[in-house]
């Protein structure tokens, strides 16, 4: 990749099919880890277009494995991460009271890179095993209403670079890929972005994809709803700032979200959440961020307050807490893939 390398640090852009010929010569290894780690570098310094993250993407499709979900309407709800604060596995609990409400979720989720515990972390945690059998996703989605989609099965890009990721001591564009590389392409994705650059970027791209989107940032650097002050949100009907006031919650305290020291405390938050046991602030943020997940699956078409009631009944009467029960026992690590 010597000519476009050159390209990057000349500061001209790449085209999408540049990218998507470089991302394929990724995933197949054929280019030595000081190039990739000097492109990634490069792209990290000035910058990702639209049409650069565009290749990565069709890179990233291309060289990896699919599923196909025969549910009309699901959403996916993930953050970029590399907000440094460490919370709670929020998107995940989110998850299981949207999956507790009624609706469908394809999570597609990783280990952590930036705090104790990610989305593969705390599932895995539970005993529960990773799979890209696609009947079997099918089945924990209908019964349960997740299915969760470990990314490392299906990005194989994401192996090929894993070791140059590891080594680095920032994020790389690989961070931005993830909400847009899910296998079962869902309709709906909820999104929570580190900064309004962030936003600002993955509403063009979600416009290109023709996807309905909720993109979140909080402005005191979380990518999620924090409920620690105003929060700003993109989706395809609407822009608008909030103050935690103006959709029913009391602000948040920092410390009560934060996610622990280890993964085990992690998890065991994350249990709390979802047994209504957690303090106050931890269940109010989990329900804020279903909510509005919850108004992009009904097509922004229910209004906030709604929604907000929704999101708080699947907490407080349990349905949540019951979709991830049935959703563990579904995928509950066994010796054989021929799981009941």
């Amino acid at each position: 990749m010597k000519k476009e390398l050159l390209k990057v640090l000349s500061h001209e852009m790449l085209t999408r099919s540049e990218i998507r010929n470089i991302l394929i010569g990724i995933a197949n290894r054929q280019y030595p880890d000081t190039q990739v780690a000097a492109l990634l570098a490069a792209l990290a310094l000035r910058g990702t277009t639209v049409e650069e993250l565009l290749g990565f993407r069709d890179g990233m499709m291309e060289t990896g494995n699919h599923v196909t979900l025969n549910n009309p309407r699901f959403i996916d709800i993930v953050g970029t991460g590399g907000d440094c604060k460490n919370t709670f596995n929020i998107s995940t609990a989110s998850c299981f009271v949207v999956a507790g409400a009624g609706y469908k979720v394809a999570k597609h989720g990783n280990y952590s890179a930036t705090s104790v515990s990610g989305a593969s972390n705390v599932i895995e945690n539970h005993g529960i095993t990773f799979t890209a059998n696609n009947e079997l996703l099918q089945r924990s989605i209908d019964q349960s209403g997740v299915a969760y989609l470990h990314a490392r099965l299906f990005a194989n890009a994401m192996k090929s670079v894993a070791g140059v990721r590891s080594q680095l001591a920032f994020p790389t564009v690989f961070n931005l890929l993830g909400p847009i590389c899910n296998p079962a392409t869902p309709p709906c994705q909820m999104l929570g972005v580190a900064t309004l650059d962030q936003m600002r970027l993955y509403s063009q791209l979600y416009h290109r994809l023709h996807v309905d989107y909720v993109i979140v940032n909080s402005i005191d650097g979380y990518d999620e709803i924090s409920l620690t002050g105003e929060f700003k949100v993109t989706t395809n009907k609407y822009e608008r700032i909030f103050k935690p006031e103006d959709i029913g919650f009391k602000r948040v305290n920092p410390n009560d979200i934060h996610g622990g020291d280890t993964a085990m405390q992690a998890k065991a938050l994350f249990d709390a959440v979802l047994e209504s046991t957690a303090p106050q602030g931890c269940l109010d943020v989990v329900v804020a961020n279903a909510a509005f997940a919850i108004q992009a699956l009904e097509h922004f078409q229910k209004p906030l307050p709604e929604c907000v009631d929704t999101a708080r009944n699947s907490l407080t009467e349990g349905r949540a807490l019951e979709a991830f029960r049935t959703f563990a026992a579904l995928n509950a690590a066994t010796p054989k893939h021929d799981r009941p």
